[in-house]
């Protein structure tokens, strides 16, 4: 069997459980900087609030949602308007909970988007109208304040009705408090953290300015050293960090999916001697050779598939699509592998 480096292959079970492949490449992947690592406090910050959505077409919360009968009793009570909540229907209000994601170096008086989702017993919040709802963070500070009208993305007949957006919904009403200014270094946060990524990583910058002012703390940390020259510009320096190319190590990884049957192979993974049965097939990794001494390669039919030892996993997947293989029968005969010791990745179920 020819031996190709696969860099990926992406399976997915069709009608007759065969698999779909992405074609293979030859090289290990690259990446720009800006798509695997990000600046150390420049990150969103996620807020909530708890608020009333009125307007309702008798799709509310009804008289079963006590809080929101005590909620709207309250507000109106700040408004100098005396009720009790046994007086109030509350079939045309709905309580929700109000979500949103404070971006890095928002401003007071930038807009952002919200998402409002019902919390009670609302069928529905088609047609509503958010009331003015202070949202915060998990300080309890006040960083934004949403209201308006909520769409669900649809007509009132959509999949989810409990739960709207509304755009540019809230106002910034104060910012974080982290600057750029006056640093001498920044620090790179990995997204995913690997030794040879971050190693490639500092190796790129370095070249890319031709000194070392990159050093690799981690496997996830990276500290650069801002150029004397564009200390008063830093935001330009990360930008040209960001574009800076950097060479990832292929996948030793194979993902499972047991829900949909999907398989994603890394292509650094390689089969050492194992025999494995399975229902009426046999798996042998050993090599097997035709009077030309080429490996012989099973066909749909064979029910004994013998493979070359050192052989990677993509290509022993392969071979048993074309013999018909179930997603199923797949991940049974990669796990007995993995158990036998011949897999030589990760196998993660997710």
């Amino acid at each position: 069997m020819q031996r190709i480096i696969d860099t990926l292959y992406l399976l997915i079970p069709l009608a007759l459980a065969a698999f779909l492949m992405v074609a293979p490449l030859n090289a290990a992947p690259v990446a720009s900087l800006k798509e695997i690592a990000t600046v150390e406090g420049v990150r969103y910050n996620q807020l909530i609030g708890y608020g009333l959505v009125v307007g309702l077409d008798g799709t509310g919360d009804g008289s079963r949602t006590g809080f929101t009968n005590q909620s709207l009793t309250n507000m109106l009570s700040r408004m100098g308007i005396s009720a009790h909540p046994d007086d109030i229907n509350v079939d045309n209000v709905a309580a929700v909970m109000v979500t949103a994601m404070l971006p890095p170096f928002a401003s007071p008086g930038a807009r952002i988007d919200i998402t409002v989702s019902s919390m009670g017993n609302a069928d529905s919040l088609q047609g509503g109208t958010l009331l003015l709802t202070p949202l915060k963070a998990p300080n309890g500070d006040v960083y934004a304040v949403a209201q308006g009208q909520v769409s669900l993305g649809g007509s009132a007949d959509a999949a989810h009705a409990t739960a709207g957006r509304i755009v540019n919904g809230a106002i910034v009403e104060r910012s974080i408090p982290f600057s750029l200014e006056g640093r001498s270094s920044i620090t790179l946060l990995l997204k995913n953290a690997d030794f040879i990524a971050a190693n490639n990583a500092q190796d790129a910058i370095n070249n890319q300015y031709g000194e070392e002012i990159a050093h690799a703390r981690s496997s996830g940390v990276i500290e650069v050293i801002v150029p004397e020259n564009l200390r008063n510009n830093i935001p330009r320096f990360i930008a040209q960090l960001e574009t800076i190319p950097v060479q990832l190590s292929n996948s030793g990884k194979i993902i499972v999916n047991e829900r949909t049957g999907t398989i994603v192979v890394g292509s650094d993974i390689r089969l050492s001697t194992v025999a494995v049965s399975h229902g009426n097939l046999t798996v042998r990794i050993e090599p097997q050779f035709n009077e030309e001494g080429e490996v012989v390669e099973p066909g749909r039919n064979d029910r004994v598939a013998l493979f070359e030892n050192g052989i990677s996993i993509g290509n022993v997947v392969d071979a048993l699509n074309r013999m018909g293989m179930t997603a199923e029968d797949m991940i049974a005969i990669l796990q007995a592998m993995k158990q036998a010791g011949a897999l030589s990745g990760d196998l993660e179920f997710i």
